[in-house]
């Protein structure tokens, strides 16, 4: 374990992604929710470590973001390694909901009238 890494992780992200830089698809936000597919694909192969250990995380839903902060890796690294995942058929995604940019009229009425009672 080096003195500057204090968590000994002695494989550099750019490895775990075979040196790849960019995702190979644009499905993941960092709120995008990622589930493990449970059984694994028939004929499926094993999973890298990193794979293996995402997969693991995954047994539940999990956000992008909570789970780079989970392997502690950079969210671009996570990302790629989840495009592996989800070619290979291991994951599930699914996108966020999109929330009403209307905002609604009576409740910011109610909400000021509360305030201006305060």
């Amino acid at each position: 374990m080096s003195e500057g890494d204090a968590a000994g992780r002695l494989v550099r992200p750019f490895t775990l992604t075979g040196g790849r830089t960019r995702p190979s698809r644009a499905d993941f936000t960092l709120i995008t929710s990622v589930t493990a597919v449970d059984p694994p694909p028939e004929g499926a192969t094993r999973p890298q470590p990193e794979h293996a250990r995402i997969l693991r995380l995954c047994a539940k839903p999990i956000v992008v973001a909570e789970l780079a902060a989970e392997l502690d890796l950079p969210v671009s690294v996570v990302v790629i390694l989840l495009c592996d995942l989800l070619e290979a058929g291991r994951i599930t995604v699914r996108a966020p909901r999109l929330v009403s940019c209307t905002p609604d009229l009576d409740l910011l009425q109610k909400v000021r009238d509360g305030l201006g009672r305060l």
